[in-house]
């Protein structure tokens, strides 16, 4: 067991989505229900937040410039400043719908998926914004769509969505892009919580975040389950690797919900995992 060490303060209600942005060496994150991106340099105890929208889901680098942020129901482009620069088009009109989490594929496509505020089963999907800015839905019958990542060699897509207790595995072809070949990759049993946010390191082990686990898990390639990491707050969101060779994991949590928050809550964390992360892919519109 792994344990990990507190970076911030708890500085977020429902922190997700962590990012490192090679190009100014610095971990982007968001306070998802406060519409918050927020901005941390290593070494510094300097926290930044940039207000984005009523929701910020997830945020990842843009191949030219500036951020792509998810927001309620759709998505918004910013400059480097994370300052609104254009927004797309909403995807849905239902008040009772919010985006959750994504990531980019190989070729820089980000998929999102979607959840309801009331978790109710079916009612979201998983969606790819392509490089002509139009979004296109390629999974539905999904109820809290998390993380989504894909292996070194970008052949195998890891998802989760979470009621189901697994992490699942698609075939990928970027060339397509399809997903095909769904099937279980890890399950994770309900006492011990339930699978996040999830990233992939260098070697193609997954590492997953546990809301309600407190902990994050690195499962091998072959989905044997590896290395357990031990996190000082029971609702652990999700994790990516940062730092100048990528090999700190940094891991966010939440206090959402907690009538009695631990201490902790709300903080980011990080860990030495033992192995070195896989660069973040920017969106490339």
């Amino acid at each position: 067991m792994v344990d990990a060490t507190q970076v911030t303060d708890p500085c977020c209600e429902h922190a997700e989505g962590p990012v490192w942005d090679p190009r100014t060496g610095r971990l982007l994150w968001v306070d998802m229900l406060a519409g918050d991106v927020l901005t941390m340099t290593p070494g510094t105890d300097r926290v930044d937040r940039h207000h984005v929208d009523s929701v910020a889901a997830v945020v990842r680098p843009r191949a030219g410039d500036g951020y792509l942020v998810a927001v309620e129901r759709g998505f918004v482009l910013t400059d480097p400043q994370l300052r609104t620069v254009r927004r797309l088009p909403d995807l849905w009109t239902d008040p009772d719908l919010r985006m959750n989490e994504g990531g980019c594929d190989p070729a820089g496509r980000f998929y999102c998926g979607s959840m309801a505020y009331d978790t109710r089963p079916g009612a979201a999907a998983l969606y790819r914004l392509d490089a002509d800015l139009v979004a296109r839905r390629v999974l539905a019958d999904v109820t809290i769509s998390n993380g989504i990542a894909w292996s070194p060699d970008g052949t195998l897509a890891y998802y989760v969505d979470t009621p189901t207790q697994r992490i699942d595995v698609f075939d990928y072809d970027p060339e397509q892009p399809v997903l095909t070949g769904r099937r279980p990759f890890a399950r994770i049993e309900s006492a011990d919580g339930a699978p996040d946010g999830l990233t992939v390191d260098a070697e193609g082990g997954v590492w997953v975040a546990l809301w309600g686990g407190g902990e994050v898990r690195r499962y091998a390639p072959d989905g044997r389950l590896d290395v357990r990491l031990a996190v000082p707050a029971g609702q652990v969101t999700a994790c990516t690797f940062g730092g100048p060779e990528l090999r700190d994991l940094y891991i966010t949590t939440s206090r959402l919900g907690l009538e009695d928050p631990e201490p902790a809550a709300g903080a980011l964390f990080r860990a030495d995992p033992g192995v070195a992360g896989l660069p973040v892919t920017p969106f490339r519109d």
